[in-house]
């Protein structure tokens, strides 16, 4: 988070300096404005000292977040100050990053500053959704109810993650132990049968000479083979961080097979759960718009959210765009359609995420059914013909024999 010096004027016309930490020249002004400060000149300045740093990479889990929203919205529903709820729930929390967070949180609000600006300066654990959400419930008197909504918000999104996670994890699983047996089968059991053949003197069979290609080629260049392997994954991480790459890489993980109808069932889902949060917490529709692109997590359908933005800012519907883009159903768009004619847009757009998270529940129910079968039937394949290669040999002298 980059840091500001400022030099200004109090009430009573002296002049004060400081340094300020936030995430933009805007905020640092905003938080000057309500110390009643005049500010004489704004600058950021590079911070020497990296003790924060360690701290930053220890990233605070949703679900820590999730529990601090709910208990803080239930403090300020009973009435309790705000100062006194960050108190009570620093001492509960065990996260050394959350916890210097929340103290620099109550240190904040202490001088002056909006509970929403004080989130602000710590994007690192609080996102635009949850900022935005919580100005909304500040300005509407309604900061429980706000605080409440991004709580099950965030439960909703991370269980949708978990699924995906779950679906993922045992295929992933089952095809690097296949890799794994794989390579020590050629890579050790191959040569010790490849000596034992060069003894018969005899041809062996195309299926075991091409065996012990294999194994020999593997045995020499292992070592080149991993790490272009590991070149090649690090090269398309990097890829995928332009443009051209993130379009290209997204666009084709919406296409594939199995995942591409998975992937695209959650962006839909988690595209409607989000912007009616939003819309329902009193965000205005272009900064919802705004959020959804950073969050929704595809390449693809932040180009389609960035259309629509542009769409809504010049007085059009937000519906031709989602319909030219040809990524969102004909469903969801009519549904979105209806709702913004009647005015129910926020409703219209929970009963789609609902809709979308038990499609996504049956999808992931049957993602392992149908890729169980294939990887067993691949793993049979290849391990099937090693084992064949292998004793091939031996039939054929037990025959001659």
């Amino acid at each position: 988070m980059p840091t500001f010096k400022y030099i200004a004027k109090n009430q009573e016309s002296r002049s004060v300096s400081g340094k300020i930490s936030a995430d933009s020249k805007e905020a640092v002004i905003e938080e000057l404005r309500k110390r009643k400060l005049t500010i004489i000149s704004l600058n950021a300045v590079k911070e020497a000292g990296a003790k924060a740093k360690p701290f930053q990479r220890k990233k605070v889990k949703g679900d820590e977040v999730v529990i601090f929203s709910r208990q803080l919205a239930t403090m300020v529903a009973a009435g309790i100050p705000i100062i006194q709820g960050l108190d009570a729930l620093s001492e509960q929390v065990s996260h050394p990053l959350f916890k210097k967070v929340l103290a620099t949180v109550r240190e904040d609000i202490e001088h002056g500053t909006s509970l929403s600006v004080a989130f602000a300066k710590h994007p690192q654990v609080f996102d635009s959704l949850f900022i935005n959400m919580v100005k909304v419930g500040e300005s509407g008197g309604a900061l429980s109810e706000v605080l409440d909504r991004v709580a099950t918000y965030l439960e909703k999104t991370l269980r949708l993650k978990r699924k995906i996670r779950t679906a993922l994890v045992y295929p992933i699983l089952v095809i690097c132990m296949a890799i794994v047996i794989t390579v020590v089968l050629l890579v050790k059991v191959v040569p010790t049968f490849s000596e034992i053949y060069a003894s018969f003197d005899q041809e062996l069979p195309a299926m075991t000479r091409l065996l012990v290609v294999i194994s020999n080629t593997l045995r020499q260049q292992l070592v080149w083979y991993v790490a272009g392997f590991i070149a090649a994954v690090f090269g398309i991480r990097q890829w995928h961080q332009t443009e051209k790459g993130a379009l290209f890489l997204d666009g084709i993980a919406l296409k594939l097979p199995i995942f591409g109808d998975l992937l695209r069932k959650v962006a839909i889902s988690r595209f409607s759960r989000t912007l009616a949060t939003l819309i329902q917490s009193g965000v205005p529709i272009l900064e919802s718009l705004d959020i959804v692109e950073k969050t929704i997590g595809n390449r693809v359908l932040e180009v389609v959210v960035n259309d629509v933005k542009n769409c809504v800012r010049e007085g059009e519907s937000l519906v031709s765009p989602l319909v030219k883009s040809k990524v969102f159903p004909p469903m969801v768009t009519r549904m979105i359609s209806v709702g913004e004619k009647s005015g129910k847009m926020e409703s219209m757009l929970l009963k789609i995420s609902e809709f979308y998270d038990d499609q996504v529940d049956a999808a992931v129910e049957g993602l392992t059914s149908v890729i169980e079968p294939i990887i067993i039937g691949f793993l049979g394949i290849v391990i099937g013909f090693i084992v064949i290669a292998l004793f091939l040999p031996i039939i054929n002298i037990t025959q001659i024999i």
